[in-house]
């Protein structure tokens, strides 16, 4: 309660003023009227619900607004910028939150960006541009063996599990998903009732505890999981084998943070500490993850049923490859998570150095999938430090077929990257289960800044893709995109990140890194061949 201080000193301050200009020196006056004034701001700041910083600290919030203001503006306003050419924790946070808003998020004076710096990127443009008619760009999601395609929205919110999160930033990003009709995906903490609450498309993630569908002994429970994905809110299946803040590391839940509510979601007794292992019991080769892959799909009623990874091993992948073309099983869709990604909190050395970074672990699957003749089976969605309409377009031009995003939303929601996710003092009311911070998230506004930032995300996209010649975002050639290099050399993707032929790992490649690793696949293990 101490971030109520500021008001309670402002009140008393105005009290002895009053008292003291009453009795003893009538120039007191003028300080009562000063602290008053600070005291009416304060009681303004706790009841007004556009501001969740204002919420939780009276007075005192309004000081991050002042620091703010006297640095340059144009650092501010700097949009589309390359993630790793400027700090990211503040330009691309201003940006969304303009987005968000609905503010203008045009700036004056060009790029204030190295364009000569190694890595610098970018999208070649059209002397015969279009107009796009319209941005609701979409992509179909189900192979040949699923009966229940999903039409989702090509720029969607990333895993992200209530517990983790608040209620009131559940129910806000799954209303903004409803409001701007796209997917929220429900992070391995399963389907709370603030997921159901806000009536949004869901995308079901399962993870090692199997939370939501688990036994008492923590196993597979087909019956529970065929109970929810009956749901008509569920519309894909994302079985997590890795995420790129932590990939092959487990997690705990102490069971004094096991209330009620996150008892029922996850189907775990209230108040005993919750172990997520680092590996899924469901299965322990190949063969048997892609039949627990049909098994979800036959369960589900024949939704889309896909997997979410951080590439490690590539053999591991591979693997998992020659078992999809040994028994004609595939998943609907790939989730491809990069080592940058990741909302939440994480060991140091995980965030680091484990995982494989977006950008070589998606041309790796890709790839996989090119050379084993199983692209046009599978869709593949891209994670990992996706915020701007670049970076969804340079994502599409490496293999995507659409985006997930943690980061973007919670910055429409109000996050400032005070980094406090893990210690449940969350200043904006998004990473706590304290109800009093809580507060301060109103869902009602933050829903509708999450779909704006949707909209307007996918806007600006659209002038780009129109820039470029493009009525949609799935016609981007990585042919069209450029990348400096070291050298100061400029080379399309398509040369930097060069394709397998359709069924070239089958037929035998002359990639030596393909080759090296589809000879250690094996289908029947993870292990490699020796």
């Amino acid at each position: 309660m101490a971030r109520y201080l500021t008001l309670l000193i402002a009140a008393l301050l105005t009290l002895a003023s009053i008292l003291t200009a009453a009795f003893t020196f009538p120039l007191s006056w003028i300080p009562a009227a000063a602290f008053g004034a600070l005291f009416i701001v304060g009681i303004w700041d706790l009841s007004q619900r556009r501001h969740s910083l204002l919420r939780n600290y009276p007075i005192l919030g309004h000081l991050r607004w002042l620091f703010e203001g006297i640095r340059p503006e144009i650092r501010q306003y700097l949009v589309e910028s390359d993630v790793d050419a400027v700090p990211f924790s503040r330009e691309k946070r201003s940006l969304v939150y303009q987005r968000a808003k609905d503010e203008v998020d045009s700036v004056p004076f060009g790029t204030e960006l190295d364009v000569y710096e190694a890595g610098f990127s970018w999208i070649t443009h059209s002397m015969q541009p279009k107009l796009a008619p319209h941005h609701d760009f979409r992509v179909s999601i189900g192979g040949p063996d699923c009966v229940s395609p999903y039409n989702a929205s090509i720029y969607n919110i990333s895993a992200m599990s209530f517990g983790s999160l608040g209620a009131n930033a559940i129910r806000a990003l799954n209303t903004g998903a409803k409001l701007g009709n796209f997917a929220h995906d429900t992070g391995e903490g399963s389907i709370s009732r603030y997921h159901r609450a806000g009536g949004g498309d869901l995308i079901w993630q399962i993870a090692s505890g199997y939370f939501g569908c688990r036994t008492a002994e923590g196993r597979f429970d087909p019956k529970r999981f065929k109970d929810q994905a009956a749901d008509n809110q569920v519309k894909m299946i994302e079985i997590k084998l890795s995420q790129g803040a932590k990939p092959g590391h487990g997690g705990v839940l102490p069971g004094t943070k096991v209330t009620r509510e996150i008892s029922e979601a996850r189907g775990i007794p209230i108040g005993v500490t919750c172990i997520s292992p680092p590996g899924h019991n469901a299965f322990s080769t190949p063969l048997e993850f892609v039949a627990f892959i049909r098994q979800l799909r036959e369960l589900s009623g024949g939704k889309p049923v896909g997997f979410k990874l951080c590439v490690g091993h590539p053999w591991e992948f591979l693997a998992i490859v020659k078992a999809m073309v040994e028994t004609g099983i595939t998943p609907d869709y790939i989730v491809v998570d990069g080592k940058e990604g990741g909302t939440g909190a994480a060991p140091l050395e995980f965030l680091n150095r484990v995982g494989t970074p977006l950008v070589e672990g998606l041309t790796f699957v890709n790839n996989a999938l090119i050379g084993a003749g199983l692209r046009d089976r599978v869709r593949i969605g891209a994670a990992g430090k996706v915020i701007t309409a670049f970076d969804i377009v340079w994502a599409m031009g490496l293999g995507a077929d659409w985006c997930n995003s943690a980061r973007g939303f919670m910055f429409a929601l109000g996050c400032i990257q005070a980094q406090a996710c893990h210690t449940n003092r969350c200043p904006v009311g998004i990473a706590t289960q304290d109800p009093i911070r809580q507060r301060a998230l109103v869902v009602e506004d933050k829903a509708k800044r999450v779909a704006a930032f949707h909209r307007n995300t996918l806007e600006a996209l659209a002038d780009v893709v129109s820039s470029a010649g493009l009525d949609d975002p799935a016609a981007i050639k990585s042919t069209m995109l450029q990348v400096r290099q070291k050298t100061g050399d400029v080379i399309p993707v398509n040369e930097a990140y060069p394709l397998l032929a359709e069924g070239e790992l089958l037929a035998g490649t002359d990639n030596p890194m393909f080759r090296k690793y589809w000879a250690l696949a094996r289908s029947k293990t993870f292990a490699p061949a020796t």
